[in-house]
């Protein structure tokens, strides 16, 4: 038997441990960081589909009532008598309720196509502090008419 050697190594050392919880540390911080960049693409990507929900629900309203002109200046209150004022009125509530006070739409007619257009803040999504975002739907409301040759 020998005396002179000293007993193998049980367990762990405290700087195995401490590096195990910094490798461990450092993936989670990466984890955190990864899910946080995928909830601001995820409202970033809600947003614009809810300014295309509400630019084709406009552009339906225009087909509906196809006579009336929504170039106009949107009124600040409803009209239920007047179509096209209600129309406008809901197109802007819709717009500053998505989007906050900030957020803004137009309509626009040039030969038969109208072009809606809805811009909103999204500065949380780009990481900078006026970062605009704009969705542009482009549309003829109205069938050409027929020709006769």
């Amino acid at each position: 038997m020998r005396q002179g050697r000293k007993h193998a190594q049980d367990g762990m050392t405290l700087i195995e441990v401490l590096v195990a919880l910094l490798i461990l540390s450092v993936g989670l911080l990466g984890a955190a960081a990864f899910q946080l960049n995928a909830l601001k693409y995820t409202d970033s990507a809600r947003m614009t589909s809810q300014a295309s929900f509400i630019a084709y629900d406009m552009m339906d309203r225009i087909r509906a009532n196809s006579a009336a002109d929504y170039t106009v200046t949107p009124p600040t209150s409803g009209n239920l008598n007047v179509a096209r004022d209600q129309d406008l009125y809901d197109f802007n509530s819709n717009i500053v309720n998505f989007g906050g006070p900030t957020a803004t739409g137009s309509i626009a007619l040039n030969q038969r196509v109208y072009t809606i257009t809805i811009t909103w803040d999204d500065s949380r999504a780009a990481n900078s502090a006026n970062s605009r975002r704009s969705f542009v739907l482009t549309s003829r409301a109205t069938v050409d008419p027929v020709s006769t040759p």
